[in-house]
């Protein structure tokens, strides 16, 4: 593969995941205050639709560990991302409870396959893009995507939008991009790989070498994240001294997000993958209790860079961690179990929020509960022998 073709292979995988994670999944918090005035809906039900979202999501990592052939993946990615975005835009089509359910369900199916469709791909190109360029810069799609949907939400909105159609337009920029994917990555019969010299077929790793504890702390990463990822729009939209930064925070979350998968690999590489990925849980740890404990406007854009500015690293050094645990055998299976153990944790997170703070009236709990998830799973991460530091290129 030429070097040009593997630059395409990340562009695609920057592209997908800017659709089906940043905008696909992480649109719903800059739109859930405008469906929560719209349609009158408790916190309960908004932290529901949230974790069906997460539900779907750990269906499809537990699909997506069945094994496929590496030609099987790009069609894989195209119909996986064109369902996230159908299910984008039709969450604009009704009004009842079931429908947003099943859509975000749906949705949230997608966005694990689009997910670890690319993140193989890109793992698994024969040359790597730039040298210097970290194995994982596809996900700085996430940042992309967030950034890139909050202003479109706030540009929306300030033009007199609803609900619905901040919900049509991000499944427009989705199409967008599916169409750029598509360009961007090839089939395998237009670029086939050169022949390789026959070897030995390799053994597969022993489980041993994926540690539960690893999945533990990629779980409770998942649980830890998402309260504050799902309502800290919804916190600034109903703390009047600070509402008017609504439009603004979101996209500190994005701007944030988008370098923090170089900054993460190059504290990986100088620390080792697993202690730095201990340490961004503690940093985003300080966020979490941020959000709740110093609801000024301050302490938001303090939870908000922090936000940003870690959970997409920590999503990398975990499954960078995991591919060299497993030494680089079969990636799809690999990125499948971690992505699957994310997704538990991040189910769980809204619902638990939700209906706690319809009882308490408050988010401090939920959100201190997720800090110490997130401290857990840095113990988790020490405790674990360092296990090599981040590749700067090619991933083995």
């Amino acid at each position: 593969m030429r070097r040009g073709d593997a630059d395409a292979l990340v562009l695609g995988g920057i592209l997908a995941i800017a659709a089906a994670m940043g905008i696909g999944r992480f649109v719903y918090t800059p739109i859930l205050p405008h469906m929560v005035d719209g349609l009158g809906m408790t916190q309960a039900q908004a932290g529901l639709i949230a974790s069906a979202n997460y539900l779907g999501y750990l269906l499809g990592a537990l699909l997506a560990a069945a094994p496929s052939p590496a030609a099987a993946r790009r069609s894989r990615l195209l119909v996986a991302l064109a369902g996230s975005t159908a299910s984008t835009a039709l969450m604009a089509a009704d009004t009842t409870m079931a429908l947003f359910l099943a859509l975000r369900f749906l949705g949230g199916l997608a966005s694990a396959f689009v997910f670890v469709s690319a993140s193989a791909i890109v793992f698994d190109r024969p040359a790597g893009p730039s040298r210097g360029q970290p194995a994982a810069v596809h996900l700085t799609g996430v940042g992309i995507g967030i950034a890139l949907s909050a202003m479109l939400v706030a540009a929306a909105a300030a033009a007199g939008g609803d609900w619905r159609t901040l919900w049509l337009a991000s499944g427009l920029v989705s199409l967008a991009a599916l169409l750029g994917v598509g360009w961007a990555v090839p089939g395998p019969s237009n670029h086939p790989t050169p022949a390789r010299p026959s070897a030995p077929a390799e053994p597969a790793p022993p489980r041993a070498r994926l540690p539960v504890a690893l999945i533990a702390a990629y779980g409770l990463f998942g649980f830890g994240y998402v309260i504050t990822a799902t309502f800290l729009v919804a916190i600034v939209r109903t703390t009047p001294e600070i509402a008017r930064s609504e439009p603004i925070i979101w996209v500190l979350v994005g701007a944030a997000a988008i370098p923090s998968v170089a900054l993460w690999s190059w504290c990986g590489r100088r620390i080792g993958t697993l202690p730095a990925f201990a340490a961004a849980c503690l940093v985003e740890a300080v966020g979490v209790v941020s959000s709740v404990l110093w609801v000024s406007w301050a302490g938001i854009v303090l939870a908000a860079v922090l936000l940003g500015g870690t959970f997409v690293g920590i999503t990398a050094l975990g499954l960078v961690g995991a591919r060299q645990r497993a030494g680089g055998h079969d990636t799809g299976r690999v990125l499948a179990l971690m992505t699957a153990s994310f997704g538990l944790g991040q189910m769980v997170g809204p619902s638990f929020a939700g209906a706690l703070y319809d009882r308490l009236g408050s988010l401090v709990w939920p959100s201190l509960t997720a800090a110490g998830a997130l401290v857990l799973a840095a113990c988790l991460a020490i405790l674990l022998r360092p296990g090599g530091a981040l590749p700067s290129g090619a991933n083995r």
